[in-house]
């Protein structure tokens, strides 16, 4: 399976040896060795990845303020609750196949288009969504508004691989993808609100509103990072679609590094493909990823039988309105966003101490040439105590639901579960990001491929299972789960380096072989 991935993916990092796509100087604008990894200011990194935080929050924002309005819209449409349910598992399905075909889109074409297109048919898709009187138009517009902000998950991984070293990225992706983790504490407290006061329609047209204001500042302000199209920011885009005043600013920063003069850079041409779906299905076939997707799965899996199944619980033990469960989901949002800001400057300390421990010199300017250095180990090595934590918490949540314990005690479990196993989820995808530093939107779209099937399929097996076990013991088994499949990641730590050489090594005797 592995002789068919992706070629790119394994390269060193595009500033340390220039390749590109196909291994050739014709769709290589990366820059010189002595370049900057990246010629943007820290306020411009800033502007980039709080945008793209921002994009990545509206795909749980739209899954989770949907969520309290499926009472009344099941009344509103005349079908049952199970069919509305359907609604809620084909949007997680589309939303992890969807971004499959944006992050191959990013990594030929570059983000901004991939953007661009993504939130153009999500906005169709909820004013669809906020007019439409019938079931099949609500699952078939469901599909499409997962189809348009799934995207943003992959390209959410790829604008924070173009503009930050692997010594810097663990701050940067976290930052990012807090956006990704508020929209499950966020969306069911303002579903609850909005469903209530204005009725189900004010939930998509608020989210129409929201998704056109985004649209309209991402293409004015946010410039594009792909390397294979910008390099390190220096090389002006020329289709329209690549440009924005913040491309244009850059530019100028760069002359006037050269003393005035333009830039000597031109965009190389290349050629142009239709996105493969496939190539994230590709990567699924090399022997580290497959571990690392395999277990970031269950952990996500096991993260999502506890927050899909959250409602029901509280309902059935405490008997609570949708305001109130709406609430209850805070502690979850809260605590994953604390987790993925502070995992990402420990992961960034966990890389300077291997650094050190290995005589390896991190250039944060330039990048870093990772084929000498042990990434798998740098990144896993904090994971361990955050998989045993957070599994028991999921234990503890189960028999405090099993034996109707004070609803404090569950939020404060949910609390925990949130702050490790985001943590844990969060180290790994950083890991996937490292090991495919030039189609690093592929990469992450493997993994939200692999992440929300299995989390689909977790959700549809957490209620039988309650039925047959108990909450205590159904709980108790997706702990146990996540612990004793967790020495498997062992195999990368030990093994990964020696794979990946074996993979670059596999690509350049196939490029050899094309000249």
């Amino acid at each position: 399976m592995s002789m068919g991935a992706p070629k790119e993916e394994m390269a060193p990092p595009p500033d340390k040896c220039g390749s590109s796509d196909d291994g050739g100087p014709a769709e290589s604008p990366a820059a010189d060795l002595d370049a900057l990894y990246s010629i943007y200011t820290p306020r411009q990194k800033h502007f980039i990845v709080f945008m793209s935080g921002l994009g990545g929050f509206f795909s749980p924002l739209s899954a989770n303020t949907y969520l309290p309005s499926i009472p009344s819209l099941a009344s509103s449409l005349d079908v049952s609750p199970s069919l509305m349910n359907l609604t809620v598992t084909a949007f997680l399905i589309f939303q992890g196949l969807a971004p499959s075909f944006y992050g191959d889109l990013a990594d030929i074409a570059g983000r901004r288009p991939a953007y661009l297109i993504s939130f153009i048919i999500y906005i169709a898709a909820n004013i669809g969504l906020a007019t439409q009187s019938s079931y099949p138009a609500l699952f078939i517009l469901r599909c499409l508004q997962s189809s348009g902000s799934g995207g943003t998950y992959a390209l959410n991984s790829g604008v924070i691989a173009d503009i930050s070293t692997t010594a810097e990225r663990g701050k940067y992706m976290g930052a990012a993808q807090s956006g990704i983790m508020l929209g499950p504490a966020v969306g069911p407290i303002l579903g609850g609100v909005l469903a209530q006061y204005l009725g189900w329609r004010s939930i998509f047209w608020f989210l129409t509103i929201c998704g056109g204001v985004y649209l309209v500042v991402f293409a004015v302000a946010v410039p594009e990072t792909a390397r294979k199209v910008v390099g390190n920011g220096s090389i002006p885009p020329t289709a329209w679609w690549s440009r924005s005043l913040l491309n244009e600013f850059a530019r100028r920063r760069a002359a006037r590094a050269t003393g005035g003069a333009a830039p000597s850079k031109q965009q190389p041409k290349r050629s142009f493909r239709f996105p493969n779906p496939l190539k994230a299905l590709l990567i699924i076939g090399e022997k580290d990823c497959a571990v690392i997707l395999l277990y970031n799965a269950i952990i996500y899996a096991s993260w999502y039988t506890v927050t899909a199944n959250l409602s029901n619980l509280l309902s059935e033990l405490y008997h609570i309105n949708t305001l109130q469960i709406g609430l209850c989901y805070i502690p979850f949002g809260v605590g994953a966003a604390l987790s993925i800001v502070a995992n990402g400057h420990i992961q960034d300390w966990n890389y300077a101490r291997v650094a050190r421990a290995n005589g390896f010199q991190v250039d944060k300017k330039r990048g870093d040439d990772l084929r000498k250095f042990p990434i798998e180990k740098a990144r896993i090595n904090i994971v361990w105590p955050l998989i045993y934590v957070g599994a028991a918490a999921t234990i503890g949540f189960g028999w405090a639901a099993d034996k109707q314990a004070h609803m404090a005690v569950m939020l404060v479990l949910t609390f925990v579960m949130a702050l490790f196993l985001t943590a844990c989820y969060n180290s790994m995808n950083l890991l996937l990001v490292d090991l495919y530093p030039n189609s690093p939107s592929t990469a992450s779209a493997a993994n939200n491929l692999t992440r929300c099937l299995m989390a689909a399929g977790g959700s549809a097996v957490i209620e039988p299972m309650i039925r047959a076990m108990g909450t205590g013991w159904a709980y108790t088994l997706v702990g146990l789960v996540m612990i004793v499949l967790s020495p498997m990641l062992f195999a990368v730590t030990r093994y990964g380096p020696k794979w990946r050489e074996e993979r670059r090594v596999r690509f350049a005797e196939k490029e050899a072989g094309r000249v």
